[in-house]
């Protein structure tokens, strides 16, 4: 049976997110209801496994073989930057939201992407994706464009060159 999850921790967490992304590039998806049963099923699982798994995804009940999927997940910046949406659809692009824009099937990627181990030498490192700076905070974040908004200072995209140029 799942752990019961009431309407006020759900009105809670979803304030919280709201805040947290506040200013961020990143929108909680304007489906009210839709929205609000993702974080129960994220709130479900802080109760079920102790960490927030993404509710879309099989939790493998073990924090180290999940940590790629606990909300927000690794993929979810791939994702809203191509599909305008992450996985479930918790997290939407500025666009869809100021549309509210059905959200299409988007394809997982988890599995597909071969991790970089820990400790490389810089000489044996393949860089597939661009590294864009942030020229006010220094943020770094490799990934083929941008993001919308520096998820640390909040200054849009057009404050980011790139830092490393990726090798596709």
């Amino acid at each position: 049976m799942l752990p019961p999850v009431s309407e006020q921790e759900i009105k809670e967490y979803r304030q919280e997110l709201e805040k947290v992304l506040k200013g961020r590039g990143y929108y909680l998806n304007p489906d009210d209801t839709y929205t609000n049963n993702l974080i129960q099923g994220i709130l479900v699982n802080i109760k079920r496994y102790g960490y927030g798994c993404c509710p879309c995804r099989l939790a493998a009940k073990d924090k180290a073989k999940d940590i790629d999927v606990i909300c927000p997940c690794y993929y979810r910046d791939d994702d809203v930057a191509e599909y305008g949406a992450c996985f479930c659809g918790l997290y939407v692009s500025r666009e869809n939201y100021k549309e509210k824009k059905e959200i299409s099937s988007i394809p997982e990627r988890r599995g597909k992407a071969k991790p970089i181990p820990r400790s490389i030498p810089m000489k044996e490192l393949t860089i597939t994706h661009t590294v864009w700076r942030c020229n006010v905070c220094g943020y770094l974040t490799a990934r083929d464009t941008a993001p919308d908004v520096c998820p640390i200072c909040g200054v849009p995209k057009d404050r980011f060159e790139i830092f490393i140029e990726g090798n596709k």
